[in-house]
């Protein structure tokens, strides 16, 4: 099976299913490219009985390649990841991402998770 973002923008259904499936989002970062912001990459994941297997996100300005495989970890340009031994949040860095959905109720959730959250002192 195939899941492309772009055509889930567009209204199509989409279900996840046991099938082997390829999600793809060809602009991952639309938003960003529109505005010429250099924070794009195309995104591709691979997912068989709903569980991820393996994802690949090529980050096109940066010219780096990151790869995950279910088990085996995360490299970017084949260098192993790993997060950080950070467990304190309040000497963590908080990233978070607004989206683009702009329905009065998910603004509403959207708020009030940020409010939440910045709650805490964070870094970020």
């Amino acid at each position: 099976s195939f899941i492309g973002e772009e055509s889930v923008a567009a209204g199509e259904a989409s279900i996840l299913t046991d099938n082997p499936t390829w999600i793809i989002d060809p602009i991952d970062g639309t938003t960003n490219f529109v505005h010429r912001f250099p924070f794009v990459a195309v995104s591709i994941g691979f997912v068989v009985n709903k569980e991820i297997e393996f994802g690949i996100v090529y980050s096109c300005i940066e010219d780096k390649m990151y790869t995950a495989r279910k088990g085996k970890g995360a490299f970017c340009n084949g260098q192993k990841l790993q997060v950080s031994g950070q467990e304190d949040i309040t000497k963590s860095l908080l990233v978070t991402e607004l989206g683009s959905n702009r329905d009065p109720e998910a603004i509403k959730i959207i708020l009030s998770n940020m409010e939440r959250l910045l709650s805490i002192p964070i870094h970020g």
